[in-house]
């Protein structure tokens, strides 16, 4: 098993992959460099970019970090693209090709819906349970193995694909209703992974700066409390009866308080998402909740790393005592993968801190 942390010898490898039985069936050797990038936010989860000496047409490459450590060679897949966008150059002597490429989910981002097709979840005989009809539709749509999840959630209502929808933002919308986002790992095999709060979540890996740290110097923490509001207004009215309850944060200790600000910045609701009628002890409650959940700032962290087995969406924690910061847990958002020696990742992710508790 590879030690991370541990000095090694770095080379990579990248094969063309059967569609037919996801297995590499040549090696190329014409790769003169390549980079991957792994985003959150990204409608395919990543990209990658091959620069070459010969021109490939539409292939699926699968790229390899080979590293050798204490004698033992093992090889790690980093990700599985989809050629698609080639770019040319000559020098006189040589062509070089510049090729961008793509994860499998680039084949439902291509296919769409039938115009007005829904699941009907009143049918009968047709199975209500989400996740199943997600891992069917990601199925009947893709070339790629496909992870099935177990999940009880049922649909409540009928689930129709707008016009414009592709069979990558129905599926995306479709497992939203459970909770869940698309996955895919390094070989390519799409699955699906239950969206939850980073406190829930067991950190993949820890980035310190002790002596057997993989963690770049470099690091930086972007923040920004413009919109914080530090007070809350919160006004019900049903016919006769009219509510109005004022919360504010006056705790000096708080970055956004209103103390501390030297001003008074209010967010106010008019229309309370309340079931009945309420008594103003609900309503005052409800200010207070809505003051301490806007209350909050998503900080982002840059940073530098060596490989490591960390992938988008993962828990990370953090403990870089030079910069201050101490034992914070952080989701992955962001990655960009150098493939050449040293393999250094430049990565980004979020955490939130509450600045105000009531």
């Amino acid at each position: 098993m590879a030690d991370w942390t541990r000095s090694m010898e770095q080379t990579f490898e990248y094969y063309i992959v059967d569609p037919g039985t996801w297995k590499d069936v040549r090696r190329l050797q014409q790769v003169k460099s390549s980079s991957i990038t792994r985003e959150l936010s990204s409608e395919t989860l990543g990209s990658a970019s091959f620069d070459m000496t010969e021109l490939l047409g539409e292939c699926y490459i699968r790229t390899y970090l080979v590293i050798r450590q204490d004698g033992i060679t093992e090889k790690f897949p980093l990700g599985t693209h989809l050629v698609q966008t080639p770019t040319s150059s000559f020098n006189g002597r040589v062509h070089d090709f510049s090729l961008e490429a793509y994860t499998p989910l680039l084949e439902l981002k291509e296919k769409q819906p039938d115009l007005g097709y829904s699941i009907r979840y009143q049918m009968t005989g047709v199975d209500k349970n989400i996740m199943k009809n997600v891992y069917r539709l990601t199925r009947e749509n893709v070339r790629a193995p496909v992870i099935e999840t177990e999940d009880s959630t049922e649909l409540e209502n009928n689930f129709v694909a707008d016009p414009s929808d592709s069979w990558l933002t129905y599926i995306s919308d479709l497992m939203a209703n459970a909770k869940y986002r698309f996955d895919i790992d390094e070989l390519g095999k799409i699955g699906f992974v239950k969206v939850e709060d980073v406190d829930k979540m067991i950190p993949r890996w820890t980035f310190s700066d002790d002596n057997s740290s993989i963690l770049l110097p470099e690091i930086s923490m972007d923040n920004d409390i413009y919109g914080i509001p530090n007070v809350v207004e919160v006004i019900y009215t049903n016919g006769r009866i009219h509510y109005e309850e004022v919360v504010e944060n006056n705790d000096s200790n708080s970055p956004v308080s209103i103390q501390s600000r030297g001003r008074r910045i209010v967010h106010r609701e008019v229309d309370p998402n309340l079931t009945g009628i309420p008594t103003p002890i609900q309503i005052k409650d409800y200010a207070e909740n809505l003051l301490r959940q806007l209350s909050s700032i998503e900080y982002t962290i840059s940073y530098k790393h060596g490989y490591c087995p960390v992938r988008v969406g993962d828990c990370v924690r953090l403990n870089y005592s030079r910069a201050g910061i101490t034992d914070i847990k952080a989701r992955v958002i962001s990655q960009n993968i150098d493939c050449k020696s040293g393999c250094t990742v430049n990565e980004k992710a979020v955490f939130s801190s509450k600045l105000w508790k009531g």
